[in-house]
């Protein structure tokens, strides 16, 4: 707490300190450069590297003393504000590509830059490596670090590590009609730091938070986990177009094993509700009663049901209604939409595919591992999803597997929909 403080405090004097210690930089970087230790993964240090220090400290000697943290932000911001406005005016700042023009602007003038939803390759990753090996050494070092936001904002990250242990100061800064602005900025000493095999650095620590600390009594947890190693763009766009979309969260699709041999363990009321918004380009119609202690039941036109599995899966409609509650008197599902006992745990892993292979039956097997930032790990679980491009532009979801861990995974966050005799137990004597 007040050891953080003072050392936000002294980080407003960023540029003397810098200037002061550029002599032991260049030193401790010329020292890194022939050691290439922890990590979990070897680098090659190269000329190119060494221009980027360079340019990067050339930056720093620059700097005008500055009277606070904003005025890297500032410099930041400038850096790419023609990007920024062109695609404001347009209405493309959540655009992908926009977002990658920003990290390799930023990237360009020396920084260790990502995105972060981590789908764009990390432009100085050999930075974040090389920081990595001195806090594995418990050498000194300090490391600037940004992640670049949707709409055109970003976070930066000061990193300062010694004697193996890290300090973060974390600014988050946005537009807010058309001029940047520091949201928040915190600071925080680091109690997990990780550099995984799967190549990517996780870190955790707490901050105190008026709102927080009102709430739990205790100081909010931040956690970061940022990709530094390259991923295939293939594995990226995949990703994107069949397990983002969906993910880990209100749903089962990729949390059990199933196939279209034996769909016994898919929840596909989940999938109804996951897949009418896409189809109908609405909200499902069907809400729980806003008082949450009442249950609320709807029939669904067979239909509409129908035709929304039938997007995705090929299941015989016959064996959808005995997996289902189907009425036949009035060709209609009944509909239980999730209540207060089935909220499910909103801090939940995301996918990432890790590699494909195209099957000559013209399906694609994904393999995709689960990153899991609150439990500082990028690899919870993996499974393989098995998923049947269609002519006409539309794709099935053929099978899944989970093949890591071996004993099988429990998804403590998600919670299964209330079986029939649950549900009326639980909403007894109401209506």
């Amino acid at each position: 707490g007040a050891s953080c403080m003072r050392k936000l405090s002294r980080k407003a004097g960023l540029t003397e300190m810098k200037k002061a210690g550029k002599q032991r930089l260049f030193i401790a970087a010329g020292i890194l450069i022939l050691t290439v230790t922890g990590c979990g993964r070897k680098t090659q240090e190269n000329h190119d590297i060494l221009q980027q220090t360079e340019v990067r400290e050339e930056h720093l000697e620059r700097e005008q003393p500055k009277e606070n943290l904003d005025y890297d932000a500032e410099y930041i911001a400038a850096l790419y504000r023609d990007i920024y406005n062109q695609a404001a005016e347009m209405g493309t700042l959540s655009n992908l590509e926009v977002v990658r023009s920003i990290v390799e602007r930023i990237g360009e003038h020396g920084y260790a830059v990502v995105d972060e939803g981590n789908q764009i390759d990390m432009v100085g990753p050999e930075q974040v490596l090389r920081f990595c090996r001195s806090v594995d050494g418990k050498q000194e070092a300090e490391q600037i670090l940004i992640v670049v936001t949707s709409f055109g904002g970003f976070i930066k990250y000061d990193l300062h590590t010694v004697d193996g242990t890290v300090d973060v100061i974390r600014g988050y800064y946005k537009y807010v009609n058309g001029r940047l602005e520091n949201m928040d900025t915190v600071c925080y000493p680091v109690d997990s730091w990780v550099y995984t095999k799967e190549g990517y650095l996780l870190f955790e620590g707490s901050h105190y938070s008026e709102i927080y600390y009102a709430l739990s009594l205790s100081d909010e947890p931040e956690y970061t986990a940022l990709r530094v190693l390259p991923l295939d763009e293939t594995c990226r766009k995949l990703n994107r177009d069949y397990l983002l979309p969906v993910g880990y969260g209100g749903n089962n699709l990729f949390l059990v094993n199933w196939s279209e041999q034996d769909f016994e363990n898919l929840d596909f009321y989940d999938l109804f509700d996951r897949f009418y918004p896409d189809l109908y380009e609405l909200p499902v119609p069907f809400e729980t009663d806003d008082d949450s202690g009442v249950g609320a039941i709807y029939r669904i036109s067979a239909d509409i049901f129908e035709h929304v599995i039938d997007v995705h899966f090929s299941i015989d409609h016959k064996e959808l209604r005995e997996k289902a509650t189907y009425i036949p008197e009035n060709h209609t599902y009944e509909y239980r939409p999730r209540g207060f006992y089935e909220v499910e745990y909103p801090d939940i892993p995301y996918p990432e595919v890790v590699s494909y292979e195209e099957k000559n039956d013209g399906t694609i097997t994904l393999t995709v591992n689960a990153i899991y930032p609150e439990k500082n790990t990028s690899r919870a679980f993996t499974h393989k999803t098995v998923v049947r491009p269609l002519d006409d532009g539309g794709f099935q979801y053929v099978s899944n597997q989970i093949i890591f861990p071996e004993i099988g995974f429990e998804p403590w966050w998600h919670s299964e929909r209330l079986s029939e005799d649950q549900w009326k137990k639980v909403y007894e004597g109401n209506d």
